[in-house]
């Protein structure tokens, strides 16, 4: 092989150069991160800069500058404040971004959680020019819900045992630390008659708080937050003892590092501390026009007040929105019926053309030889719901064979903070039937009954929207629509475990995130159409 085979260095280490470059001259003309920072550079800034005081101490950095790095920075990967430090000092495209400054890593942390209210209108600013620009449309939406781990460990958890346990402990050695500060006090003439233990024992008022140390403040907010702890923790083992689950034989759970957080499945198995964070994505660009976190298991209930932040920010409600089975509840499909948005979603039910009950005349029985087509519920293992017929003019069910059931009673139950309102109807006639055995439970001996409840209507309705022709194929897009943000944030941009703590922090982590995405499509559909621009005008 050739000595000199190998190419030469275009600028050795140590070569002396007679002209120095510039840091843009380091960053090509046609670089994604140009039109980034020009957007923003559009951006106004005043509410930003109105949280400095600009009278004293050093100049900070503009907060233009340390968004534009975290921003930039998420959407390559780069979630860790020390990570993003050494990015901004030693990568050619950040230093460029950051116009030379070097923002150690605790600037930048404390920039990422301080402007959680400013960051929502630049959301809605980067949403406002996607739309402009076309990008972007309101005519249909997709939300759903996944769940993200949150900053915890899955072992290190409250039961209402442990913290009864410790806050026991924490207030004995708060009494004993407040005897030894009086009995200090009662040695010293010069001070004022010590107070009586009585003084301590309400932890909560001004004026006590202002006579307590320094050092038993904190300890005193570790007792108000620990019992704040087990009083959720009694709340949550109620819950479970109505829902038929021991609380001393599985009692609730509390994640110690992250108390906002609760234990849920895990997407990739198993369970652990989680959060779920929320995107509702616009179907023709992809943009995520609304972003929150709940930490809740369900997130059934956020669709509607999503839909009222997007009517709120932009003017208008979307046209369509489609969501899986799970929000397919009365509440959502009533609301956004009245709000004139057309609602697409799963609804379980047995399809009516294989469905033998679902008959011209419910009066008339169903053929013995249908019987074994009837459908069967999973978990009770009798006939299906779907087997009677609602008769709204009359307001009773007809059963298989023709038999009325007639309405009985009313029940209400509150779950979940909300009350829920359910009409029985029952038959009369089951004694004798030859379907008896299909149809009810062994332990019911009074007869068959089914519940009706104040939303039973919207959910029909609903379902005879979605047997319509074409209608599948059109819900068929949300999975696209609504799982490609998802799969981006937790494969690219690696958001597998939240790096922040409290549902608060956690929210605010997510917005950055969700903005970073809609701002890269907007840079990306940008130098598109300038490209476009570019060859119709040559």
């Amino acid at each position: 092989m050739r000595k000199n085979y190998w190419a030469r260095a275009p600028q050795p280490r140590r070569q002396i150069v007679l002209f120095q470059s510039t840091l843009d001259d380091v960053v090509s003309a046609d670089h994604p991160v140009r039109i980034f920072a020009e957007l923003l550079d559009d951006y106004d800034w005043s509410e930003w800069e109105a949280g400095y005081d600009g009278t004293r101490g050093q100049p900070p950095i503009h907060p233009r500058i340390l968004a534009a790095l975290w921003l930039y920075g998420i959407r390559r990967g780069v979630r860790s404040s020390r990570k993003l430090e050494y990015m901004a000092g030693w990568n050619l495209d950040f230093m460029w971004l950051a116009e030379g400054h070097r923002p150690d890593h605790t600037t930048l942390s404390e920039f990422r959680t301080r402007f959680k209210e400013e960051l929502k209108g630049l959301f809605r600013k980067v949403m406002r020019i996607a739309l402009a620009a076309g990008l972007a449309r309101l005519a249909g939406v997709a939300s759903d819900g996944t769940h993200i781990q949150a900053n915890a460990n899955r072992f290190d958890t409250w039961t209402q045992e442990k913290a009864e346990a410790y806050l026991a402990q924490l207030e004995a050695e708060f009494q004993q630390r407040l005897a030894t500060i009086d009995a200090a006090r009662r040695a010293d003439d010069a001070l004022p008659e010590p107070h009586s233990g009585e003084l301590f024992e309400e932890l909560g008022g001004d004026s006590e708080n202002q006579q307590l140390p320094p050092e038993l403040l904190d300890q005193q907010a570790r007792i108000e937050h620990l019992r704040d702890i087990k009083q959720r923790l009694e709340m949550a083992d109620k819950v479970r003892a109505k829902d038929g689950i021991d609380p001393l034989k599985n009692p609730a759970q509390i994640p110690m590092h992250d108390t906002d957080s609760k234990i849920m499945p895990n997407k990739e198995g198993g369970y652990a501390p989680n959060y779920t964070p929320i995107a509702t994505t616009e179907s023709h660009g992809g943009f995520i026009v609304d972003a929150t976190v709940t930490s809740e298991i369900s997130d059934s209930q956020t669709l509607v007040p999503s839909l009222d932040r997007i009517e709120a920010e932009h003017g208008e409600y979307p046209e369509l929105a489609l969501a899986d089975g799970a929000y397919a509840s009365g509440p959502n499909i009533r609301a956004l019926e009245e709000r004139g948005v057309e609602f697409l979603s799963h609804i379980t039910e047995p399809e009516p053309a294989t469905n033998p009950a679902v008959r011209p005349d419910p009066t008339a029985p169903v053929p013995e030889s249908l019987w074994i087509e009837l459908p069967i519920s999973k978990q009770s293992q009798t006939l299906d719901k779907a087997c009677f017929v609602y008769d709204e003019a009359q307001d009773i069910y007809w059963c298989p064979l023709g038999q009325a059931l007639t309405y009985e009673c009313t029940k209400t139950e509150q779950k979940n903070g909300r009350r829920h309102e359910w009409r029985v109807f029952r038959c009369a006639s089951c004694e004798g039937c030859p379907l008896r055995e299909k149809c009810v439970a062994k332990t019911n001996q009074s007869g068959r009954t089914v519940t009706r409840d104040v939303y039973a209507t919207d959910r029909e309705r609903l379902a005879k929207q979605m047997r319509e022709p074409g209608q599948k194929e059109r819900y068929d897009q949300r999975m696209k629509i609504a799982e490609t943000p998802f799969a981006l944030i937790k494969d690219v941009i690696g958001l597998r475990q939240f790096l922040l703590r409290g549902l608060e922090k956690v929210n605010t982590e997510w917005r950055w995130t969700c903005l970073a995405v809609n701002l890269d499509k907007l840079v990306r559909g940008l130098l598109r159409l300038r490209h476009e621009f570019a060859q119709q005008a040559s």
